[in-house]
């Protein structure tokens, strides 16, 4: 997948903040060493000498260098001895003042050796990446350890607080475990009962260990694909192609309240454009909606429905509406 020059760019920018902070942190520590460790500066200037020296008869060709380059690394060698002597006996650990790096695998370029991006990198692009297809996130603060099974009435039997306790604890190992090719979900019960908050849940998890999500109304995602086609040629035409193509090419999407759009030829169409796309490149989706199974075969094609019901997971919801339990309980 073609890296995004917008994220890319904000992605290096707080790679650059990173490398700065790490090197003010490795000045700090040699300054305190400095003032620690009497002679440890001096020979900190030896070593850096010697390796001035090493490079200089390396590159000298009138005669071989060999004896004196040897001699060299072993003086060197001597040289650290001594010093890792004196930081131990002052108390500090031998590499107090070596370089400072938050990723040991490209030491906080973003780029390993073949050239290829960074881990560190790519979840900082993600990052970026899910703060725009985001816009559901912004406004909330979901943990699952927020979730309130007291809301749900307990009985006994398969009672709802014990169902959406079972259904808490797969959200959770979901989230916890995700990685691309992660089964599609289907969330799916009344008005009220948490399917919003646990996907917004899931989606916070799995932004936070660095993917790709997209976390979306129904309407907003469906209505980027028809501003897409029918402004093509305008700015906000060219933005909403952008959007679909990301939503398109995320590690997670999902979709919320499906079902509450202006249901259309062109929806449906659209609705059918993303869950098939997806499908065709293992992306992981979760679509939320109050629609029964009777409701989605009145609004939706029998393309649209063989995908889900052959690709997707279906985690029920039950129990009373929580807004409603909530008020009964103020009251």
């Amino acid at each position: 997948m073609a890296l995004d020059g917008k994220y890319l760019a904000r992605a290096r920018g707080t790679l650059e903040q990173r490398r700065a902070e790490n090197a003010r942190a490795q000045a700090r520590r040699e300054r305190e060493a400095y003032a620690r460790v009497p002679g440890l500066q001096a020979i900190d200037e030896r070593l850096r000498a010697q390796m001035i020296e090493l490079l200089g008869l390396t590159l000298r060709h009138e005669q071989d260098p060999a004896a004196e380059i040897q001699a060299l690394e072993r003086a060197n060698l001597d040289l650290q001895a001594e010093r890792a002597e004196l930081m131990t006996a002052h108390g500090l650990p031998i590499d107090y003042t070596d370089e400072v790096v938050s990723c040991p695998d490209c030491r906080d370029t973003g780029y390993l050796a073949d050239g290829t991006p960074c881990r560190c990198l790519m979840k900082l692009y993600n990052a970026e990446a899910t703060r725009d297809l985001s816009s559901l996130l912004q406004s909330s603060d979901a943990r699952f350890a927020a979730f309130d099974l007291a809301l749900y009435d307990d009985g006994p039997g398969l009672s709802p607080r014990k169902q959406m306790a079972q259904t808490l604890e797969f959200c959770r190992t979901f989230a916890e475990e995700f990685e691309p090719g992660s089964p599609n979900l289907l969330l799916q019960g009344g008005t009220g009962l948490g399917k919003t908050f646990l996907s917004a849940c899931i989606a916070r998890t799995v932004s936070d260990r660095g993917f790709s999500v997209a976390y979306e109304s129904a309407a907003a995602a469906l209505g980027a694909f028809e501003s897409a086609k029918f402004q093509r040629y305008s700015p906000e035409g060219e933005q909403s192609a952008a959007r679909v193509e990301q939503y398109l090419s995320c590690d997670l999407m999902i979709l919320d309240d499906l079902g509450t759009e202006m249901i259309s030829a062109y929806s449906v169409s659209a609705l059918y454009t993303l869950i098939n796309t997806r499908l065709t490149r293992e992306k992981t989706t979760i679509i939320n909606t109050n629609c029964t199974d009777t409701e989605l075969q009145q609004n939706y094609t029998p393309q649209i429905l063989s995908r889900i019901e052959g690709e997707y997971q279906a985690l029920p919801f039950v129990g009373r509406d929580i807004r409603q339990v909530r008020k009964e309980r103020i009251s």
